[in-house]
């Protein structure tokens, strides 16, 4: 949304997990949602800018918190609820309240945008003042998505009827873009332009990033951390590469957090990869090998033939890359665009793009 409205030729910010943006200029973030005195100094800081618009990513810790209190949106967009931060909400109702007293705060003047894919999607905004709408890949809704055509490149889409080229892949990108369509019209943008502008919207920095191998396989570098983001990740790259190549995943999970999810992501994990590494995420102040154990727990006999663990990320990336032959894919998941790992309190420098890239110069 910050990306379109610089493409429609508003001055805009984002606050996002990650980066934060006055128009051009780069402001480093920790967190999705800062905290209430750095979200209002940021504001100024774009109204001084002469920004027309505001993006902001509304983490649940952030609306339980009341880190927005007092800010006035023009409009909210409800993507999904999945298994995520149990290890602060506690239960997946607790995650859901959070979520929704945010929408529950929009006022009679917002739009409320929800996707009704979702199986919470519209409880999500049933006690709204907002304006509401909807948006869909499957159903009939006032912003549909349709697929036309995948590949690792982009998609060919279709919104509300209206064919696009995309330089996203998979199923779960094609629900943001919708929402992104959904958003662009509801602000009041003119729809031709909204739509040459969503044929050049780029992904986000471990997103879904792509490094083609010159021996002929292909690494995604995703930032997908839960069970049902690994999930979608592996759908989208099984869509469009059939089975003309394996897929090889590499995957860890982070410490002193959601212990629950460790099992079922390597298990959903292992179900749609032809070969499994599990490995070291940000093991914060727990052992590596412990989260490696409470992961291979979710692996039944076939799931621990076709895996192995191998604490030290980057010989788990070199491996994957060994393993790998032309027209595989080979999925890094967890950490996305984070350039680094924290160890014990310490955050070393690492970035899996580029330990793909170090690979790749071997192989040159």
């Amino acid at each position: 949304i910050y990306e379109m409205a610089r493409l429609m030729g508003y001055k805009a910010g984002l606050l996002s997990t990650v980066c934060n943006y006055v128009e051009d200029e780069v402001i480093p973030t920790n967190q999705t949602t800062p905290d209430p005195l750095t979200i209002n100094a940021l504001l100024h800081r774009m109204v001084e800018a002469g920004c027309d618009y505001a993006s902001m990513e509304v983490s649940s810790h952030a609306a339980h918190q009341h880190r927005i209190a007092g800010l006035h949106f023009a409009g909210g967009v409800f993507s999904n609820l999945t298994r995520d931060h149990l290890d602060y909400h506690k239960t997946v109702e607790a995650y859901l309240a959070a979520k929704k007293s945010f929408f529950d705060g929009l006022p009679s003047t917002a739009f409320a945008l929800t996707n009704i894919d979702d199986k919470v999607g519209e409880v999500m905004v049933q006690n709204t003042k907002a304006r509401k709408y909807t948006y869909s890949l499957r159903s009939r809704a006032d912003f549909t998505g349709r697929i036309i055509e995948s590949r690792l490149d982009g998609t060919t889409m279709s919104f509300n009827g209206r064919d696009v080229e995309v330089l996203f892949t998979g199923k779960f990108n094609a629900y943001n873009l919708t929402a992104v369509y959904g958003v662009s019209i509801l602000l009041g943008w003119p729809l031709e332009e909204v739509l040459v502008g969503m044929s050049r919207l780029v992904p986000v920095a471990g997103r879904f990033q792509a490094f083609h191998s010159p021996k002929g396989y292909t690494a995604i570098v995703d930032y997908a951390h839960t069970p049902d983001a690994v999930v979608n990740v592996l759908q989208a790259i099984r869509e469009v590469i059939g089975n003309r190549g394996s897929i090889i995943t590499v995957v860890g999970a982070g410490g002193n957090r959601d212990k629950g999810k460790r099992p079922i992501m390597a298990r959903e994990a292992a179900l749609r990869s032809d070969r499994l590494i599990l490995t070291s995420d940000n093991p914060r102040f727990e052992e590596p090998g412990d989260i490696l154990r409470d992961m291979e727990e979710g692996l039944d006999i076939e799931g621990r033939k076709k895996s192995l663990s191998i604490v030290d990320r980057r010989e788990a990336i070199r491996a994957a890359a060994a393993f790998a032959q032309p027209g595989d894919v080979i999925l890094i998941a967890g950490k996305g665009h984070e350039d680094y790992q924290e160890i014990k309190g310490v955050k070393h420098h690492f970035d899996d793009r580029e330990v793909v890239k170090e690979v790749f110069a071997c192989e040159s």
